[in-house]
């Protein structure tokens, strides 16, 4: 179990600070609840019980998990999509499960795709461009908060990184 001040991923939500944990003022007394603020998103919060099973809540990255995790990025395998009609599906389940190295491998994927798709002078369709800024969102925004950094420096800080590793 988590405790108050924790910092964990929740699900879509993020990274999210773990602001109090008991029973809610309104509805079922008999059950312990998270209240979780969302570091990106201000002024919201998240009611969810202790016992959830259905979204995932993990610990966020350390910042030696994070910068091991940029260096392994190059190693990390694309998703095979055979099915272009199932894409989707399989580009929902790998964000649903809050795995970082899922979500670089989503990236990585979709990358790939929008640019093959821009050389055959074709856009990228918008469910790609929506799986790609949801995987950045999820991965960058973690990245940033273990990293100390901003997220909108997370893509430079990999790129750097990844180029000092081969100099």
């Amino acid at each position: 179990m988590f405790k108050v001040n924790d910092y964990v991923v929740y699900g879509n939500a993020g990274v999210c600070k773990i602001e109090t944990i008991g029973p809610m003022a309104i509805g079922a007394a008999d059950k312990d609840y998270y209240t979780l603020q969302p570091v990106y998103q201000k002024g919201s919060h998240i009611f969810t019980p202790v016992d959830n099973v259905k979204v995932v809540m993990r610990p966020i990255l350390s910042k030696e998990e994070s910068n091991q995790l940029i260096d392994e990025i190059e190693d990390i395998d694309t998703i095979e999509i055979t099915d272009e009609k199932a894409k989707d599906e399989i580009f929902k389940e790998k964000l649903k499960n809050c795995d970082c190295r899922e979500c670089v491998s989503v990236i990585k994927t979709l990358y790939q795709r929008i640019v093959k798709r821009e050389e055959q002078g074709k856009k990228a369709t918008s469910s790609d461009e929506r799986f790609l800024h949801q995987a950045q969102e999820s991965l960058y925004g973690e990245l940033a908060f273990s990293l100390n950094i901003e997220k909108n420096e997370v893509e430079q800080f990999i790129t750097d990184r990844i180029e000092s590793i081969h100099a």
